[in-house]
């Protein structure tokens, strides 16, 4: 009985063990969950920042091109003439 007796504590001890280190291994899942999380809505933050920049940007190299800047010239008689498309269209469409 002695034999039976030090197999059955011997998996209790292997189960114990395991069974903590299962539940270090939750907690650890759960912490990189978190900071997944918290860095997935960083990086959605900086996106939107980026468009905000990049949206500024081409707002100021147009109104350089509108001042009589060289550069950018090509590229802002084609937004104007895009607009200018844009609102015939719109005109032609009220007039219907």
């Amino acid at each position: 009985m002695s034999k039976i007796e030090d197999i059955v504590d011997s998996l209790e001890n292997k189960i114990s063990k395991v069974l903590h280190k299962h539940e270090v291994l939750k907690q650890t899942n759960h912490k990189l969950s978190e900071e997944l999380a918290s860095l997935q809505q960083k990086h959605i933050q900086q996106q939107e920042e980026i468009s905000t920049w990049v949206e500024k940007y081409e707002a100021l190299k147009m109104a350089n091109s509108l001042l009589g800047s060289d550069e950018n010239n090509r590229e802002t008689k084609l937004k104007i003439n895009t607009l200018i498309r844009d609102i015939d269209h719109c005109i032609a469409q009220l007039s219907e």
